[in-house]
């Protein structure tokens, strides 16, 4: 089984773009994290030519902190800003959106939280919540017709 996005060469420019355009180093949990944010690349893809990636000396270590933290070596800048045309700009836009979302939410300790209920007369109500640091930030309460949509919108 492959990636959505392609190739493994595909794989590895996403990755790169990523984490060139997000420009400080990173866990690999949150690289996993933010790569996953959309449904362009699986696990085992990305899990493997991460690897490879560190080996071939595009991503490197900074083994100074209490885990290893990854950032993206000058051979791996160019790699990624040359051969990103490979992969379809809206993709990639979109997926560095993502990603920056989820790093800024993670910063900000914010978390997000959606519940449903089925109503009497067949429909969804779905309620759903974003707390900062346990704070209420942003909260709604939808209708919607099937559910389908509530999964979607979930």
């Amino acid at each position: 089984m492959s990636s959505p996005i392609g190739s493994r060469r595909n794989v590895k420019i996403f990755v790169l773009y990523l984490m060139e355009n997000i420009n400080y180093p990173l866990d690999f949990v949150t690289i996993n994290d933010i790569v996953m944010q959309t449904d362009y690349i699986i696990y085992l893809d990305f899990a493997e030519c991460f690897h490879q990636m560190v080996d071939d000396g595009l991503i490197l270590v900074d083994d100074s902190r209490d885990e290893p933290y990854y950032y993206v070596s000058e051979k791996g800048r160019l790699v990624a800003r040359e051969l990103k045309s490979d992969i379809l700009p809206s993709i990639l836009d979109q997926s560095l959106r993502y990603a920056l979302r989820y790093l800024d939410f993670k910063q900000r300790d914010v978390k997000s939280k959606c519940t449903s209920e089925r109503m009497e007369d067949g429909r969804y109500k779905i309620e759903c919540s974003l707390t900062e640091k346990g704070v209420v930030i942003y909260s709604t309460t939808l209708v919607v017709d099937t559910e389908e949509r509530v999964e979607k919108m979930k």
